[in-house]
């Protein structure tokens, strides 16, 4: 049985951890699609993107992960994209002055679109292995 963490959080237990194994072997690793029964017992396909999203919770669990489930409002505030991306709500005031990512004005608070939040939180992240792969590099050749 799962023990739940919180409310968007599931523990996975050794014997969930197995049984998520043994689906995830099942599964092919592309392009994997999963249906489901409808209440009248006929099959529906699911769309790629949540196949994609249950492989990936399937996958996670098989790794023993605890996994976290949540929504995100279409916009955010100010403070709640700085908490996201990992910068102060000052630097990404800067960020959004310097035209580093999009905002608008609702009334006079700042607002971001979530999709482009997330694509600055990958994009720092990219610029931030890089990094740690270069200065690897440089040991490595030391």
């Amino acid at each position: 049985m799962s023990a739940t963490l919180g409310e968007r959080d599931v523990l996975v237990t050794d014997e969930r951890q197995q049984q998520a194994e043994q689906v995830a072997r099942a599964l092919p690793h592309e392009q994997q699609r999963f249906t489901v029964a409808a209440a009248d017992g006929e099959p529906i396909e699911l769309p790629g993107e949540l196949s994609a999203v249950l492989g990936r919770i399937l996958h996670g669990m098989a790794q023993g992960h605890t996994i976290t489930i949540g929504t995100m409002p279409e916009e955010l505030t100010t403070t709640a994209a700085a908490k996201l991306v990992g910068v102060s709500r000052p630097t990404l005031m800067k960020m959004i002055k310097d035209g580093e990512v999009p905002a608008h004005k609702v009334g006079t608070h700042t607002r971001l679109r979530t999709s482009d939040v997330l694509s600055l939180q990958r994009e720092r992240q990219q610029r931030r292995r890089r990094a740690f792969d270069e200065l690897r590099a440089l040991e490595d050749d030391g």
